[in-house]
């Protein structure tokens, strides 16, 4: 079990760390967060507020966020679609879901047919296919914003597939494992109100996805996580200026790695002021 949340006060925190949960803070197979736990238990010490910020939907983030201790902070579900506050219902938090579906199924059966979203599978095809629990594919289920799926379909089709998506406004976006439609929003968009939020003097993102990208350069300080599961990202823009980093390790395991060393970096900036200006 996780240590008891920071007690809050009025003091600002020395900042805010964003971060994805599957395979960035969550392990991709067995969705364990054990190996971040050093790390964890240092921002919560330093005051540090951590958001959740994930393509999950509330009902799914609402447990997890609980588990970790991390239940009076917001989390950032649906990728950014929409923010589920501290205390509030999951059931609560509606959106365009049922027009999400309704537009995604009036595109020609040619297109159609090559997208399999998790409104189109059981509760078990779900379990299978992410290897979640029954339980917990069933709250992966309960959607208010997004689509998550499979794509079936060759590049060029794709390509179709998406542009005739955006004819509607709706945008795809991919991300360690499924592509996720939905009406727009991202990551990023709501970053900045919630280090306002908290009065944080920056913010620190980490995840391992293109829909973490935004979110990545957003920060003064990004880390993208390694998944072996996928090609490595591309070079980014906030790799010029060394705002942004590369995990070596995986995972949970590279999350702890990159939090522990960004706040002996800090320190160490911090302790080495002083003599700066002597």
């Amino acid at each position: 079990m996780p240590p008891p949340p920071c007690k809050s006060d009025m003091t600002p925190p020395p900042f805010i760390v964003f971060t994805d949960l599957d395979g960035t803070l969550l392990d991709h197979h067995d969705y364990s967060w054990s190996a971040a736990l050093p790390a964890l238990a240092r921002l919560r010490a330093l005051g540090v507020p951590v958001v959740l910020s994930s393509s999950k939907t509330a009902a799914e983030i609402a447990p997890i966020r609980a588990e970790m201790g991390l239940h009076l902070t917001p989390a950032i579900v649906e990728n950014g679609a929409g923010v589920l506050e501290p205390g509030a219902d999951p059931a609560d938090l509606t959106g365009p879901y049922g027009r999400l579906r309704d537009t995604i199924d009036s595109l020609p059966a040619e297109l159609r047919e090559t997208f399999r979203g998790f409104g189109d599978m059981s509760d078990a095809e779900v379990a299978e296919i992410t290897g979640l629990t029954a339980e917990r594919a069933t709250l992966a289920r309960r959607r208010a914003f997004s689509e998550p799926g499979l794509s079936t379909a060759p590049p060029e089709t794709l390509q179709k597939f998406v542009a005739a998506l955006a004819e509607n406004g709706v945008t795809a976006r991919r991300g360690g494992r499924f592509l996720t439609l939905s009406f727009g929003g991202t990551k990023a968009d709501r970053m900045e109100t919630l280090r306002r939020r908290f009065d944080a003097p920056f913010s620190v993102a980490l995840g391992d996805a293109p829909n973490d990208v935004e979110m990545l350069n957003a920060a003064r300080y990004g880390f993208l996580i390694a998944n072996p599961s996928v090609p490595p990202l591309p070079a980014l823009a906030a790799e010029d200026d060394g705002r942004l980093r590369r995990s070596e390790k995986a995972g949970p395991r590279g999350w702890n790695e990159c939090i522990l060393q960004l706040i002996s970096d800090l320190q160490d900036i911090q302790q080495a002021k002083p003599h700066q200006a002597d």
